[in-house]
């Protein structure tokens, strides 16, 4: 029987450079869709999918991401005097219970692979989820799950190592890791191969790593090979390539779309995704949309 997937990773030690000024004294992980953080959906998305540990890997300048889940009392406070119980109520909700995040660092920017490698200690030896916390998602279908429950799904119908995946345009695979498919499972499939950022017309397919992932621990003794890849950087994928020679992987399509927060144009069209779900903005919005739009 498989392990329950229990933990998750969030690599938040990225300078955000994509989003200066706005993240000079502001972590880009902490930058709001509608008005929670990026983090914060990502962290959402985690729980609904039934994380209980949540580890983040941090870097220097990020510790107001740890003060985000730790009690405020001087607010919460405030909020309970003011008769503001509402207000005080969403903010107990969004933390985690004590003892359930934990906080590591990463002490240089060494890539994707070295960010997930400085969490093996909290990890352990148990299969984990790996969620990119610039890609916010939000689900299609009856169920509107998101993301990473459809990623658990796949996992516990077929084991192994999951990889979420969605498809792009042929003519932008080259911005992004990329699949190979084998068999097909309805909505999951065999991964035959992976390539990171493949050249202009050389990609497998059209389905791209869509930034959420469940891991087995053997990819740590991969990954601490320091081995670099792109950029001169320790990737993941490549890991999971290596990984692949002796264990499974199944792709899932993710029956939803994701938004890259990473760049502008996707913050912004994360905003107005989030914002069009939420029923005491949503007409406003449509209105100001359609005032824009002339």
């Amino acid at each position: 029987m498989s392990k329950r997937i229990r933990k998750a990773v969030f690599p938040v030690a990225g300078l955000g450079t994509r989003f200066l000024p706005a993240t000079k004294a502001v972590p880009k992980e902490m930058l709001t869709v509608v008005d929670r953080p990026v983090l914060q959906h990502v962290v959402d998305e985690a729980r609904e999918a039934g994380i209980e540990h949540f580890i983040f890997v941090t870097g220097r300048n990020k510790g107001v991401i740890e003060d985000h889940f730790d009690i405020a009392y001087e607010l919460e406070d405030t909020l309970k005097k003011r008769g503001k119980i509402k207000e005080y109520d969403a903010l107990i909700a969004d933390l985690p219970p004590a003892g359930a995040a934990s906080f590591t660092r990463q002490q240089a920017p060494l890539g994707l692979g070295h960010a997930v490698w400085c969490a093996r200690e909290i990890v352990g030896d148990e299969p984990f989820a790996v969620l990119l916390p610039d890609m916010v998602t939000l689900g299609n279908g009856p169920k509107k799950s998101r993301c990473l429950a459809q990623a658990v799904e796949a996992y516990e119908a077929h084991g192994g190592n999951v990889i979420a995946v969605e498809e792009v345009p042929p003519e932008e695979t080259h911005q992004y890791g990329i699949v190979s498919v084998g068999e097909s499972f309805g909505s999951a499939f065999e991964i035959t191969g992976m390539v990171e950022k493949p050249p202009r017309g050389t990609a497998p397919s059209n389905l791209m790593i869509s930034g959420r992932y469940i891991l087995q621990p053997e990819i740590f003794d991969i990954l601490a090979k320091g081995e670099k890849g792109a950029g001169g950087e320790i990737q993941l994928t490549d890991g999971m390539v290596t990984l692949s020679g002796s264990q499974a992987f199944h792709g899932v399509r993710f029956d939803g779309k994701t938004y890259d927060t990473g760049s502008k144009l996707g913050f912004l069209a994360a905003n107005l995704a989030f914002g069009l779900t939420r029923p005491d903005i949503a007409d406003g919005l449509r209105a100001e949309i359609a005032k824009l739009l002339g």
